[in-house]
């Protein structure tokens, strides 16, 4: 845990200062990775500066997975599930205890599925996601709160097989490490706290990350002395 500073009113479910410091944490804990070229594949938009350090310091190659959550009914913020690209949604637990219907879910994975398909036209115009076959893959996010877009971020990468598929995430709730676990090779995880409510209460700063930040980490990929 980042130290706290003498007279400093940082509250005390502080982890870390931004993503960049939970990303340069996360680089120590996959150190063993470096210099065998892994498929980064950061969740956008929060996790891709994490992806773009993890990437540098680990030697390895920059892309993104794309899946989206499917919101709640009523609570944009809380996944019952996920899609990702191919459309293959995965349906949480607790997805008809929040009130989703079928129809519900249909119509929110028609809706996320458009802006999958929007986000990898304007990310990586013209290809598709690097070739995770036979490769070292770590998948990561900003922090798991239901798991659930991990969870399609795995199950989609599982696919292409992988030579190793890891999940690396700095702060996660005890629940969805549960949950991920039997997915990935390794998970590793900095931290998983009890009275998870949110991944933002666990940084300092949090800001959004837009689309026009994505595209620019992508168009530099790894390139030497652009990301710390």
């Amino acid at each position: 845990m980042t130290e706290q500073r003498a007279g400093s009113q940082r509250r005390p479910d502080i982890l870390f200062v931004d993503r960049l410091d939970a990303a340069d944490k996360l680089a120590q804990a996959l150190s063993r990775y470096g210099g065998q070229h892994p498929l980064v594949l950061a969740i956008p938009r929060g996790a891709v500066p994490m992806g773009a350090l993890l990437a540098r310091r680990l030697q390895g190659e920059l892309d993104v997975v794309l899946v989206r959550k499917l919101s709640a009914p009523g609570c944009p913020e809380f996944a019952i599930g996920a899609v990702d690209e191919s459309g293959r949604m995965y349906e949480a637990p607790h997805a008809q205890v929040w009130g989703a219907t079928p129809d519900y879910l249909e119509s929110e994975r028609r809706l996320q599925e458009r802006e999958i398909h929007r986000r990898r036209s304007l990310y990586t115009p013209g290809r598709t996601m690097a070739d995770a076959k036979g490769r070292i893959v770590i998948v990561v996010d900003d922090g798991l709160a239901t798991g659930a877009t991990m969870i399609s971020a795995l199950h989609a990468i599982r696919e292409h097989r992988p030579a190793r598929l890891v999940c690396a995430v700095p702060v996660a709730s005890p629940d969805s490490l549960d949950q991920v676990r039997p997915l990935a090779d390794e998970v590793v995880c900095l931290h998983a706290p009890a009275g998870f409510s949110a991944v933002g209460q666990f940084y300092q700063r949090f800001p959004q990350v837009d689309d026009d930040e994505v595209v620019a980490m992508l168009r530099v990929g790894t390139r030497p002395g652009e990301f710390p």
